[in-house]
């Protein structure tokens, strides 16, 4: 009989009611390693003295010399290996060999977390001549303006590129003109709107370096990912070589699902409650561990019920970590991390990057983060000394989280989704060209150099539909440059496009979504800043009465001010929370791909979403019981976007056996379930797209079901969900058919985002539809 780990036997000891699922250990690997001749005529010495120091004795892992090689050779690079492969040597050599021969480098990182880390890494090299720093919205004046005049090395992030950079060129002028390196860390966070924005943000760069006669080598760090070479070109506009066989060594990890039982009605309890007992007994028994979670709130939640349930002397070691906190706190947060002050970390996704908090053990998902990419970027974050460690998912009450507890061995065998970027999305193109003819007027040929080479198949020509190729860029913004000079934005002098204002339009433009809207902030009765919330969430979430949680303190919104997008907040505490509802109108624009699944016609086209906050409900934390409802009079919201639907037709229904009186609560059902099981086959999650279902449309007067992207303009979505097909409607279908509810619960046809509080839901003329739906 096998021995069982320590963290096999802590997990037996914890589970109750058949909590522990799933358990199995992954062996350990060793590594694989190269020299820079074998990749080659090129060796250490040609180098720099100070980066060949680098290397020195050091065995190279066979992708760190790969990039090396190809990245000093100027030869544009994606390195896509797993967590804790040493990503970051890939570029520090290059880096300090472009730097002591009188370059200058950029690196953009999506967090500012992850750029104060590089900057600590980069500081430890303790290398003459390297002169980096930070250039974010935390820096202070005086700190910006010594970067611009010193720095060979600045650590940004895409926003800070966007708005305090690319505008003011002419400032950073010597620095742009030595560039030759940029380094874009954590590649495969740049998906949907924030991506797209992103890949006119470096066209842009490019531009700008050309003006000042550079161009830079693009070096590109990103975690396992589907068709990495793919994404990087479409970022960057530069075809890279791709380098991602891992030649890192792994230390043994031992992998669990935990499945919280379920109440008496058949429902999953919360996975708070587990991910808080988990996180309590590792650092009880001297583990140091990250629980991660999916909302802002459930970090506050977990991190608060396991400091009250580990001895007193621990309580200190736990803290929550997530958006929306002040920079001071960041800060004093992040350097407890480092020192190994903290044994236990309650966080969101801020810290699924590649953050070196050290030492980590064991790590906790409290619900599958989304994608398989995010899972497994997530659980290495602990063992990355190649230690023994341990990851457990919390399978949440939603049908996504379920299917991978019924179907465990995906979360190891199932290739990483591709990520999806549309540079030519109108909402994000229009705004780009603008900024880039501000900062340079733009010609014909200039057009072809930035945008002609987007998009790895872009010279193939095929009338066949493909959801990954990427459009042809350059002519989309021909178009828009048009559309621009009608708009008065744009004039043409003598053949070249000039911006019409004198200010830049880029600060008014956010690269977190298409519509422009900008952050509300939250004031307390001190007329102090609590924290910030998206301008495209805050009237779900920061409308008056609204509860709001930071640093697990409650807030009410007293007062929403739409116009300086503020709202005035009073602290609190109650064993409440609230849930926005809404009412939501779809009308189809145009059909523009359809196809036949099964015995229904699915369409992906343009689609108009008007939505309005019309209330909201008042529930116990404790049960969930709802207290009450409130009305709310708030103004209607427009959304332009993308979606795919369902068109069912009358015989359908009739075949599933659902009366009239019942379509409205099984195409519900079937919507809600779609959505929450689409991450299967989308690089997304439920909060990123949105549905409305309707016994009869009024425009084909059919029951209807639709998707939608939950971005102007759309993100790629609704193509991939398109593309899927049949696949979805089958794994919605499983879902739904392997919950092991009565009436429907979070786990197959609830939604914690539902605007009609989940009212009404059929789950069995869901289950019957969709078969339906499927038979021959």
């Amino acid at each position: 009989m096998l021995l069982m780990t320590p963290f096999e036997s802590l997990l037996q000891g914890l589970s109750q009611d058949n909590e522990l699922v799933h358990m199995e250990v992954s062996r350990a690997e060793r590594a694989r390693f190269a020299t820079l001749g074998d990749f080659g005529d090129f060796g250490v010495a040609a180098l720099h003295e100070a980066a060949a120091s680098l290397i020195g004795e050091r065995e190279l892992w066979c992708h760190q010399a790969e990039a090396i090689v190809h990245a000093t050779a100027g030869r544009s690079i994606v390195v896509a290996t797993g967590t804790a492969s040493g990503k970051s040597f890939c570029y520090q050599v290059p880096l300090v060999d472009a730097v002591h021969n009188g370059g200058t480098a950029l690196m953009l990182f999506p967090t500012k977390a992850l750029a104060q880390d590089q900057l600590r890494s980069i500081g430890a090299l303790n290398m003459k001549r390297l002169s980096a720093v930070t250039y974010d919205g935390d820096s202070a004046i005086e700190a910006r303006q010594w970067a611009r005049r010193n720095a060979n090395i600045v650590l940004t992030n895409p926003d800070m590129l966007h708005q305090g950079l690319l505008p003011f060129h002419g400032r950073w002028a010597s620095f742009l003109s030595a560039l030759r390196y940029v380094v874009v860390d954590e590649l495969h966070t740049y998906r949907g709107i924030f991506g797209s924005h992103v890949a006119h943000v470096l066209r842009r760069l490019r531009r700008v370096c050309e003006f000042y006669g550079s161009s830079p080598v693009f070096i590109s760090t990103s975690a396992t990912v589907g068709d990495p070479g793919g994404l990087a070109e479409a970022i960057t506009g530069i075809r890279p070589v791709v380098i991602d066989v891992d030649g890192s060594p792994r230390g043994e990890r031992v992998l669990a699902l935990w499945n919280p039982p379920a109440d008496t009605a058949g429902v999953p309890v919360s996975g708070n409650a587990s991910t808080a007992r988990l996180l309590a007994a590792l650092v009880t028994d001297g583990y140091r561990s990250i629980a991660f979670t999916r909302s802002r709130r459930g970090t506050e939640v977990v991190a608060a019920r396991a400091k009250s349930m580990v001895p007193d002397a621990l309580s200190g070691a736990i803290r929550p970590y997530r958006g929306g906190y002040l920079p001071a706190e960041r800060r004093a947060i992040e350097a407890e991390m480092f020192d190994g002050r903290l044994r236990g970390i309650a966080a969101t996704n801020a810290l699924e990057l590649g953050v070196d908090i050290g030492g980590l053990d064991a790590c906790i998902c409290n619900g599958f983060p989304g994608t398989i990419s995010s899972f497994r970027q997530q659980i290495g974050r602990a063992g990355r000394s190649s230690q023994r460690s341990l990851a457990v998912l919390v399978c949440g009450d939603d049908a996504l989280d379920q299917w991978y507890a019924a179907n465990p061995r995906q979360l190891i065998v199932r290739p990483p989704e591709p990520v999806i970027v549309n540079p030519a999305n109108p909402f994000v193109l229009l705004p780009q060209v603008a900024c880039a003819v501000f900062e340079l007027p733009l010609d014909p040929q200039g057009l072809l150099r930035a945008y002609g080479s987007a998009g790895a198949s872009s010279d193939v020509a095929s009338d066949e539909f493909d959801p990954l190729r990427p459009p042809v860029l350059e002519e989309a913004v021909g178009d828009a440059v048009r559309q621009l000079v009608l708009d008065d934005q744009l004039v043409v002098v003598n053949g070249r496009a000039v911006h019409s204002g004198t200010s830049s339009p880029s600060a008014r433009i956010s690269l977190r979504s298409g519509s422009g809207s900008s952050e509300y902030r939250i004031i307390d009765a001190k007329q102090r800043l609590v924290g910030t919330v998206d301008g495209g969430r805050a009237l779900s979430v920061l409308h008056p009465g609204a509860l709001y949680l930071h640093q697990g303190q409650q807030y009410r919104i007293s007062e929403l001010d739409r116009n300086d997008h503020v709202a005035y907040v009073d602290a609190t505490t109650v064993d409440e929370y609230t849930q926005a509802r809404s009412d939501t109108q779809l009308r189809f624009l145009k059909i523009e791909q359809a196809q036949t699944i099964g015995r229904v016609r699915l369409c992906l086209g343009r689609v108009e979403v008007e939505e309005q906050v019309v209330g909201y409900q008042r529930k116990k934390i404790s049960t969930n019981e709802v207290m009450g409802e409130e009305p709310l009079d708030l103004p209607p919201s427009s959304l332009l976007t993308r979606a795919f639907w369902f068109e069912i037709p009358e015989r359908i229904v009739e075949r599933a056996q659902v009366a009239p009186a019942a379509i409205p609560g099984t195409v519900h059902a079937a919507e809600h379930a779609g959505i929450s099981i689409l991450p299967l086959f989308t690089i997304c999650d439920r909060w990123d797209v949105g549905g409305v279902s309707t016994a009869v449309h009024p425009q084909n007067g059919l029951a209807t079901i639709v998707i939608y992207d939950g971005y102007p303009g759309g993100a790629g979505i609704a193509e991939l969900g398109f593309a899927a097909g049949a696949d979805h409607v089958k794994a919605t279908l499983a879902a739904i058919e392997g919950c092991r509810c009565k009436d429907g619960c979070p786990g197959c046809v609830q939604s914690p985002k539902c605007g009609n509080g989940n009212d009404p839901l059929d789950k069995h003329g869901a289950r019957r539809l969709l078969a339906a739906m499927l038979a021959k």
